[in-house]
């Protein structure tokens, strides 16, 4: 499944919306576990379209995101801002301790 068909892979994704700086960091996240519309997935190869909430673990926050759309390219920050819907902003009661990787 491509983007052509209005998907896209989770490790592409957050890389295009720069939650992270490269594919590879991407891959690590997701294969520490992230909940793709509640339901855990710990595959950098599942894939998501617009509508979707993911929510992981980014630093010591929990985000929860609203996948708005897919994304041709990684582009500025600005660009990748209108690709989804920040519903959790990091704030001190969604920290998560310090001692995780991402």
């Amino acid at each position: 499944m491509t983007e052509a068909s209005g998907r896209i892979r989770v490790d592409k994704w957050l890389w295009h919306a720069r939650f992270v700086k490269t594919r590879a960091l991407a891959v690590k996240l997701c294969e520490a576990g992230i909940r793709i519309d509640g339901v855990r997935v710990e595959k950098h190869s599942a894939t998501v379209r617009p509508g979707q909430i993911l929510t992981f673990a980014l630093g010591r926050h929990v985000r929860i995101i609203e996948l708005i759309a897919i994304g041709e390219r990684r582009g500025p920050a600005e660009e990748a801002r209108s690709l989804y819907r920040d519903l959790a902003p990091p704030a001190p009661e969604t920290a998560m301790p310090r001692d995780l990787p991402f």
